[in-house]
């Protein structure tokens, strides 16, 4: 999702909590691995592997010239010949401890084994950040939490915005991906903002072509 769809999605979702939500869980995000220079471990359930949200944090981290933003992906099932970014297994929360983060997408309750694991991070010193349906024994988990309530059956006319109660996990990670880019400092890797380059393309753009020898 492109930065002009998430505005749109913005404006379709102004006036519920979903803007000022994602923000707030996307500052707690920024604030954890930038003042670590990274450590963003990125994990799902069996049944979910957040590869969007890996993709669209990647993307951010390149725009806002922010790397510490990029994730590492975490798998439940690493398969040989797999490349070495997608070769990340279960075993690395293991080492997971202080200075790092560890954000958990679980759209249904994990197994006990994932659990398990998550609390010896956290325990270790790990920041356990944690995004899907709220179920408990995550949230209770979790240094912050974004639930993520299951979409509503679209109402009729006379009950209001629809789009406010259809917004799904997918839709909410791409607002967290997008306000976690934002409102950063130029790197010191000398990458400029997505601002600086579309004012240098700008200058390029309109500047007077150079004299004929």
């Amino acid at each position: 999702m492109d930065a002009v769809r998430v505005a749109l999605l913005r404006e379709v979702l102004a006036g519920t909590r979903w803007p000022a939500a994602t923000r707030r869980f996307a500052a707690s995000l920024r604030s954890s691995v930038v003042p670590h220079g990274g450590g963003l471990l990125l994990v799902g359930t069996r049944a979910y592997e957040p590869w969007h949200l890996a993709a669209h944090l990647v993307d951010e981290a390149a725009w806002s010239g922010r790397p510490e933003l990029a994730p590492l992906l975490v798998r439940h099932r690493v398969r040989p010949g797999d490349p070495a970014h997608l070769a990340v297994g279960l075993g690395r929360l293991q080492g997971a401890g202080r200075g790092e983060t560890l954000l958990l997408v679980a759209p249904e309750l994990p197994d006990g084994g994932l659990l398990e694991r998550v609390h010896d991070a956290r325990r270790a010193g790990a920041t356990v950040l944690a995004l899907g349906s709220g179920d408990p024994e995550v949230t209770g988990l979790a240094h912050d939490a974004l639930t993520v309530d299951p979409p509503e059956p679209e109402p009729g006319p006379e009950t209001g915005p629809e789009s406010a109660r259809g917004i799904d996990l997918d839709m909410v990670q791409h607002l967290v991906s997008a306000a976690a880019g934002e409102n950063s400092l130029p790197s010191t890797r000398g990458r400029r903002r997505l601002r600086d380059r579309l004012s240098r393309l700008a200058d390029q753009l309109t500047s007077p072509p150079p004299a004929p020898w």
